[in-house]
């Protein structure tokens, strides 16, 4: 039993060397050229930021299309202000939020460092009516603008 527990001991590191020694070996694909130049990349045509709408959330909920009236309130205000360009807003499938009452809002701004707000917008809160919970939102938009 000895004997069988030794030889299978030096199987094993045999195969450990042998996966060792190829998994050092790179591939010619890998290193023909650098990965910043493989990828085409553009720049974006917004300046301040992104404006994510998660089309989802409402639609669970009441198969309403109150994400998408707030999407277009939000893109016809930029307009307005003339900050359409520098905020683009966009509808966006599930980001994983799925408040029980109202939308997933994500604000990514280019001086946000990473740390992009997610704010949960509900457009029949009691506390506000729809007019006014929407411009505090359109507020912290601006308030990203570098």
């Amino acid at each position: 039993m000895k004997k069988l527990i030794k030889r299978i001991k030096r199987l094993l590191q045999r195969i450990f060397k042998s996966f060792a020694s190829t998994s050092q070996q790179t591939s010619p694909l890998i290193n023909s050229r650098p990965l910043e130049t493989s990828i085409p990349s553009v720049p974006p045509r917004w300046e301040s930021g992104l404006v994510l709408v998660c089309s989802q959330c409402a639609n669970e909920q009441s198969g309403s299309t109150a994400s998408e009236n707030l999407e277009n309130w939000l893109k016809s205000r930029l307009k307005i202000e003339g900050l359409w360009g520098e905020f683009r807003v966009v509808s966006t499938s599930c980001l994983g939020v799925c408040p029980k009452a109202g939308i997933t809002v994500v604000i990514v701004s280019n001086g946000s460092g990473g740390n992009s707000p997610c704010l949960i917008v509900n457009p029949r809160s009691d506390v506000y009516d729809g007019l006014r919970l929407r411009e505090l939102l359109y507020s912290y938009i601006k308030q990203n603008k570098k």
